[in-house]
């Protein structure tokens, strides 16, 4: 029996993740079962099971997923010593957060979150893996920017962080049921209304 590489396996489990993505989106979390999963994959079970034990797993993956795209293009933004404001650091998230298949279903995600403890665990681990981004480049900006913060850049950046990624969910809430509503608008005005 030939032997499987790194390679072919993880992009197998590639595969899969991206499988999990498109049936998050389409069925939201909670109504995804693994089936739908398999389905969506066109792989057998036993090869998806191969990678992850559950629903569970693959959620964890594609946060982690969507979670490492947007920690890169924070990056990209830090490039050539540039230093971006919480405004600009928030505005680059939703913004790849708006491309992403998954963005559409994040306010159920939310909802079903108020009332699943096992869903809740979940969000609340994405949501302090994107503070500790966020508050990473916070920080940046605050020890550029002694003079704009009061106190500790580390402990203003730490306090910061969470109000900062509250501007978050009330972008992505009024996306998904305000008719109308300029999500360009709002990302332009963000980094003006935080400090800079």
């Amino acid at each position: 029996m030939p032997k499987v590489t790194a390679e072919y396996r993880a992009a197998r489990r590639d595969e899969i993740i991206e499988a999990a993505l498109r049936s998050f989106a389409e069925r939201g979390i909670q109504r995804t079962s693994m089936a739908d999963v398999i389905e969506s994959s066109g792989l057998s079970a036993g090869a998806i099971y191969g990678h992850f034990a559950g629903k569970k797993e693959l959620f964890t993956a594609v946060a982690e997923r969507v979670l490492d795209s947007r920690s890169a293009e924070l990056e990209e933004l830090g490039r050539d010593g540039a230093v971006p404001s919480p405004g600009e650091l928030m505005a680059s998230l939703l913004r790849g957060m708006s491309r992403e298949p998954f963005a559409d279903v994040v306010v159920q995600l939310w909802g079903d979150a108020a009332i699943d403890p096992e869903i809740r665990s979940m969000v609340q681990g994405v949501f302090a893996r994107l503070r500790g981004i966020l508050e990473h480049g916070i920080l940046a900006w605050a020890l550029a920017n002694p003079d704009r913060v009061e106190g500790d850049p580390a402990e203003w950046a730490k306090r910061a962080a969470p109000v900062v990624l509250g501007f978050g969910p009330g972008f992505l809430l009024q996306r998904a049921l305000i008719d109308g509503f300029d999500a360009d608008a709002y990302l332009a005005t963000m980094p003006e209304l935080l400090p800079r």
